[in-house]
């Protein structure tokens, strides 16, 4: 990874950061010079132990679950647990006992779950949720602007339920949950998702919502038959968009790893 895209990476972090430590991002933009990889082991120690915390007990309750029916557990959960003890739980409780019992929650509890999830321990679940599911989980924090949870969300289930999700998405959401996504490896994979026509509205979006960083992270972990075909949009964008996305790319340090895009965006 160049310096440019890990300084990138260090901001996007930041944001997690600050979510699993409950404080406003800005209060630790120090650390926007760290590197990515140091922020990303500190958020996982610091989730660890919160997590971590009267784990015994955690693991006492969840086997004392397995006496319940699944829908009574869930009612339990939504009145009673709540959504942080209920996330702790899902990382103790087996894959199918789990899906079952989030069959009969309300999306919008689901939701707030899904917020509080350490996606590490909970892949095992996620990973087997109905396409349906992730699609209304995925609208509910599409509306709170929740990019973060869907960066986790998506980013943990197969491609094609992560497209549905990513469906519901428009232009701004989709670069912002981008950026945030938990795996940065399956950028292009989520892209080529994406019919062809939301191209053009992608780098619109950027220009118009001061999200050239977003954008420019996104394309330059894509492959270069992607960027071919991207060239070919960027060179039909018009000419102030062009220019603007030009600096923006200079600006962060990545103008030159975007291979023929650079050209069109040059033109």
């Amino acid at each position: 990874m160049s310096d440019a895209l890990d300084r990138l990476e260090a901001r996007a972090e930041v944001l997690k950061l600050a979510r699993v430590l409950g404080v406003e991002p800005q209060s630790l933009t120090y650390l926007h010079d760290v590197a990515s990889a140091d922020i990303r082991r500190l958020r996982e120690q610091a989730t660890d132990t919160l997590f971590d915390a009267n784990l015994g007990a955690l693991r006492r309750m969840a086997t004392a679950s397995k006496l319940l029916p699944a829908g009574p557990l869930a009612s339990i959960a939504e009145k009673a647990f709540g959504p942080l003890l209920s996330a702790r739980m899902a990382g103790i409780v087996d894959a199918g006992r789990g899906v079952e019992i989030a069959s009969r929650l309300s999306t919008g509890f689901l939701a707030d779950v899904a917020a509080e999830l350490d996606p590490r321990r909970a892949a095992h679940i996620i990973t087997k949720l109905p396409a349906a599911t992730v699609t209304e989980v995925s609208a509910v924090l599409r509306v709170r602007e929740d990019w973060i949870t869907l960066g986790r969300f998506v980013g943990q289930v197969p491609d094609e339920i992560a497209a549905t999700g990513l469906s519901v998405l428009d232009d701004v959401a989709l670069l912002r949950v981008a950026f945030l996504l938990e795996d940065k490896g399956r950028a292009g994979v989520l892209f080529g998702t994406l019919p062809d026509e939301r191209h053009a509205g992608i780098v619109t979006a950027a220009f118009e919502h001061d999200l050239f960083h977003a954008l420019f992270d996104l394309l330059v972990r894509l492959d270069a038959d992607t960027h071919e075909r991207l060239a070919l949009v960027a060179a039909a964008l018009p000419a102030e968009v062009r220019a603007t996305a030009a600096d923006e790319a200079s600006d962060l340090g990545l103008l030159d790893d975007l291979g023929p895009i650079r050209d069109a965006l040059l033109t």
